[in-house]
This record gives C-alpha cells, structure tokens and sequence, in this order.
C-alpha cells in the first residue's frame, strides 16, 4: 500500500506550496473592503482567475480540491468520514421534500458520494435498497418517522447520528489512524455541540439520548445528563475529559468554541507533513484545503459587513502552512 500513495503524496506536497499561510491571511485583512479581497484572491488563482461572488468563488475553490483528489485516486473510501455529511444533508432534504411534496430546488448540496436525485427517487418509492445499508435503514426510519409525526427535528435526529455513526465506523474500518482519530474527533465535537443546544433549548433526556452517538472519548450517558442540568454541568464534565479546553472556550463563546475544534483538526493533520507512504497527507490536505476555504469565507463576510478587523481576527483558524 505504501508504494501505491508515493507519487500522489508528491504530488500533494507541490500543491501544498500554493496554500494560503499566515502571510496571505494578513494580506487579505490589510484589504480595503471586500471588492479588494476578492481581487487579492483572484491574483492568487482563487476562483479560476475571474471575479465571482463569495459563495461562488469558494465553492470553484471545494470543487477545485476534490478534482484533484479524484487525479491522484480513483479510490475514495477513505475520505467517505468527509463526504457522508454532505450526503446525509441531501437526504434530509430529500426525505422533506418528498413528504412534504415540494419540488426540490437549490436543497441538495454538490460534492457528496450519493447523487441526491436517487436518494430523491428512493424516497418516493419508499425502496431504500439502492443506498448503503447503514443509510438505508436510517433513511426508511426517518422518512416513516416525518410520515407518521410530522417531527421535523426528530427526522433530523436520526439522519444526524446515522451520520455520525457512519463516520465512526469509518474511521474505524480504514486502519488509518489519522483517519480514525479524525473521527473521534469529528463525533465528540458534534456530541459537545448538541449537547450545548439542547441543554439551551431544554430538550428531554430522552430527545438528548437519540441526539449523542456514542464514541470512545466521551460518555455520553454523563454528557446527557450534565445537559439536562445546566452549561455549568456541562462544562463540569468536559473538564474530566480529553476536551476539558472545549469547555472553556464554550464560557468565552460559541464562536471561540468553534475556532479551538478547527484548530484541532489542523493540529492532528500537521504531523502527515513528514508522512510520504499512506493516505493520510492526501486526506490532510483536504482538510487543509476546507480550514482555508472556511477562513477566507470568514475574512469575506466580516469584510462584507465592515465589522472590525479585531472581531475578524479572533474568528481566523490556525493555517496549515
């Protein structure tokens, strides 16, 4: 298997030369405005050279990462821990839609591994046989669950944790350790952050229970009922585990909370830059690739709406280069 990643992880390395470092970050905030940022990001190749809209240049710019990654391999499994939560937002539109019976329009987000008109068409027939498994009993549950109760939230619980599930057990399957501590990662922080929404929205234990997937990092038992109490609860427990920081950026603020778990993704991918024989500097630089697109996004929309450079600035992630 090493041999089989040696020359796209050379490849890898010469795109990483083109990715954004704190040098280009303090070149876009020095910008005048937002016509001027997305001059600056023109220059730099961003958006295929031509000035677009925010939203349209970032998306060329996810579109640009994955055309890359499907050069380098025709063997996407290993990024599935990304691509699943792209495909399970289509479902949930798709589920809506089809009970609802409205027309699907602008609902379906591009880049995922399922195409949403079948997963639209599954619906309608209510044969979810063609979908993955996995996917497919929590697609027949939750579509029967909106049927029968109208729940739209309780049809977003059980796709949101098949999601998390799937990214587990993918994790888990790939016998990456990058991979898999991605994972672990990615589930506990969803965990976190509906266990802050709930305990804010004062849901049920029971709705909390359905809501947490389970992983190794936390007990979730413990996390659902500090979030049946209070965020003090929460933060409580968060202390005696590995995301005790977590809780204390929760006190400063969602956003800082937010920032600390990106900031852990770009962590745990800087050690594949000395990694040349697994996927993992393939997957890490996909990663790299989406914290740069989330940081511009951040930098154009408090540009856009002329908030001060200091409140941009405590929202920036840390920069893979």
């Amino acid at each position: 298997m090493s041999d089989d990643y040696i020359y796209a992880v050379a490849r890898v390395r010469s795109k990483e030369l083109s990715l954004l470092g704190r040098q280009d970050i303090d070149q876009l905030m020095a910008c005048r405005g937002f016509d001027e940022c997305l001059r600056v990001l023109n220059d730099k190749g961003w958006g295929g050279g031509s000035a677009a809209s925010a939203e349209g240049l970032l998306a060329q710019e996810e579109e640009k990462t994955w055309a890359f990654i499907r050069e380098l391999t025709d063997d996407l499994t290993p990024f599935a821990v990304l691509l699943f939560p792209i495909d399970y937002n289509n479902l949930k539109a798709a589920v809506k839609c089809v009970v609802t019976d409205v027309k699907p329009q602008n609902v379906f987000l591009p880049g995922g591994s399922i195409d949403p008109q079948l997963m639209a068409r599954c619906v309608r027939e209510n044969d979810f046989s063609p979908l993955p498994p996995a996917m497919a009993a929590a697609a027949d549950e939750a579509y029967h669950t909106l049927l029968h109760t109208g729940d739209g939230q309780l049809c977003d619980v059980i796709l949101d944790r098949a999601c998390l599930e799937g990214i587990l057990d993918c994790g888990k399957s790939s016998k990456n350790e990058l991979l898999e501590r991605y994972a672990q990662l990615r589930v506990a922080v969803a965990d976190i952050k509906t266990a802050v929404r709930a305990c804010k929205t004062g849901k049920s234990r029971s709705f909390i229970d359905a809501a947490l997937a389970p992983c190794s990092t936390l007990d979730v038992g413990s996390l659902a009922a500090a979030a049946c109490k209070s965020p003090e609860d929460i933060y409580g427990y968060l202390a005696v585990t590995p995301y005790g920081a977590a809780g204390e950026k929760l006190k400063d603020s969602y956003s800082a909370f937010e920032k600390w778990c990106d900031d852990q993704v770009m962590d745990l991918i800087k050690e594949q830059k000395s990694n040349p024989f697994t996927v993992g500097p393939l997957f890490a630089y996909v990663l790299a690739r989406q914290n740069e697109i989330s940081t511009v996004r951040i930098i154009l929309s408090g540009k856009l709406n002329e908030l001060d450079d200091g409140m941009i600035r405590e929202r920036l992630r840390d920069m893979y280069v």
